[in-house]
């Protein structure tokens, strides 16, 4: 199935691009969601039409992208934790804590969806980093500390 992407998707494309994706995946998700039309005539020259509005959202959100990125740069956050004597902890700390934590730190308002844990949930204290994905061109780096509760 060929479509146009209406803004730029990570390991995909550009805003314009016309792109040949699974079917599922274009009627299931680019479409529903906004984020591509079928590769048609009509949509062809809609899109021509609309292009310099949609290139003012992308540039829009890309600013604020990076706007929260720079909210974001050297921020270390704490969360407590209930842990044993070695330092393991009863249950885990995932990404909604991550989140809670951040935007009580800074107003960031991040979501659950734009943080990246790929060794997934925390189940010892110390320090960790994660990669806070706010756009597809912009990302920053969190420290946090998962401390026992004492």
């Amino acid at each position: 199935m060929e479509v146009i992407l209406l803004e730029d998707i990570r390991n995909l494309g550009g805003l314009g691009d016309r792109v040949d994706v699974k079917s599922g995946y274009g009627r299931n998700f680019l479409i529903p969601q906004g984020k591509a039309v079928p590769a048609n005539d009509a949509n062809v020259k809609m899109f021509e039409e609309r292009r310099s509005e949609l290139e003012a959202k992308a540039k829009g959100e890309l600013a604020g992208a990076e706007g929260r990125a720079e909210l974001l740069k050297d921020l270390v956050v704490t969360i407590i934790a209930k842990a044993g004597d070695e330092g393991k902890l009863f249950g885990s700390v995932g990404t909604l804590d991550i989140v809670e934590a951040v935007n009580a730190a800074v107003e960031a308002n991040i979501t659950k969806a734009e943080v990246s844990m790929p060794d997934g949930a925390v189940r010892s204290t110390g320090e960790y980093e994660f990669a806070i994905t706010l756009h597809s061109d912009v990302s920053a780096d969190v420290k946090v500390i998962v401390a026992a509760e004492e």
